[in-house]
């Protein structure tokens, strides 16, 4: 069967820079696609590499989409290069996840009071099941406030960008937030070093940890480190996940299918944070984690609504435990673009 090809560029820009110990991100650019098969029925797909992370390029997508014909088979849709994981994302997605435009967010204006109220509730409800996105440095203490309120629980800080006594006297802060917000009730706090520690920084962060989890009756816990070493020191994560009761994530070693798999068979049985958008496959990485049964946390890499949409689907798909998914960066943007936003 031919489907009809089309596709558009799209750049965002993040309401306040992005800092990582990759460095600083302030435009998020991807591509979106649509195909169109019998009576008409469209299917949208989204292309939203992280070249730094282990994607292809943007400009790589882009020359892909390029060369493609104006009509396409399934047969060139499933034959697409591994070395183009976010591609095979965004057409696999067009092609098995016909999309219709996503209904208007809750909470707002217009409604009758009755409404609202219920909305905002299942809103805050839908928002606990996330891992909410804070800034790194200090500005983690204020946006905690406000993704507190939105109703989030579970909260992700990014670490490895400043002085890591500095860090240390955040982290401090956040966690003592965090134990005064809470009524009743457990908050998690994940910490994302992006690869950015050495061997000492990371036992130094797990040893925070550890005080922390083993404070009694404090209703903030870690729940884990997120890839405290580069990709290449991977054997040294294995041995600090043995050695500290804080878990070890990882996440740029498990940046697509094929590094998901080449952890496993060296022996990997703690969790995988899974970017579907980047990972490759989905049919692939669907049958892989149906296979192992893997810990895995599914996660954003700041695409639209589309890909987001198609991410979920297989987050709510595959996850086998019930630990928040890290799909909370909404609020990183002042748009949130729709199928409606990109009509051909």
């Amino acid at each position: 069967m031919l489907y009809q090809f089309e596709f558009r560029t799209y750049q965002r820009k993040f309401n306040r820079p992005l800092r990582t110990s990759h460095g600083i991100w302030d435009i998020r650019e991807g591509i979106i696609l649509r195909l169109v098969g019998e009576n008409n029925r469209s299917g949208w797909g989204e292309i939203a590499p992280l070249s730094w992370f282990g994607s292809e390029s943007f400009e790589q997508a882009l020359d892909f989409c390029k060369s493609l014909a104006t009509n396409i088979s399934e047969e060139t849709i499933f034959s697409i290069s591994a070395e183009l994981p976010a591609c095979q994302f965004g057409f696999e997605s067009a092609l098995n996840e016909p999309n219709s435009p996503p209904p208007a967010p809750p909470c707002q204006g217009g409604e009758k009071s009755e409404n609202l109220t219920y909305l905002c509730q299942e809103e805050e409800k839908r928002l606990s099941q996330y891992s909410g996105l804070l800034p790194a440095g200090e500005t983690a203490l204020q946006a905690l406030q406000v993704l507190w309120l939105e109703g989030y629980r579970t909260f992700k800080w990014k670490i490895g960008v400043a002085a890591i006594e500095q860090e240390l006297k955040i982290f401090q802060q956040l966690i003592q937030a965090m134990h005064k917000l809470c009524d009743r009730e457990k908050a998690f706090l994940r910490l994302d070093a992006n690869g950015g520690l050495n061997y000492s920084q990371a036992k130094t962060w797990l040893e925070a940890c550890d005080k922390v989890k083993a404070t009694p009756d404090f209703s903030a816990s870690i729940e884990f480190l997120e890839q405290p070493l580069p990709v290449t020191h991977f054997q040294e994560m294995v041995e600090l996940n043995a050695i500290y009761a804080t878990a070890i994530a990882l996440d740029e070693s498990a940046a697509n299918l094929d590094r998901i798999q080449e952890c496993y068979s060296q022996g990997w049985r703690g969790i995988f944070v899974i970017k579907p958008a980047i990972a490759g496959s989905p049919s692939q990485l669907r049958k892989f984690c149906k296979t192992h049964n893997i810990d895995a946390v599914f996660s954003s890499v700041f695409e639209t609504e589309i890909g987001r949409q198609a991410a979920l689907n297989l987050a709510t798909e595959l996850s086998v435990n019930k630990r928040a998914q890290g799909f909370g960066t909404d609020c990183w943007f002042d748009d949130n673009h729709s199928i409606l936003d990109f009509r051909f």
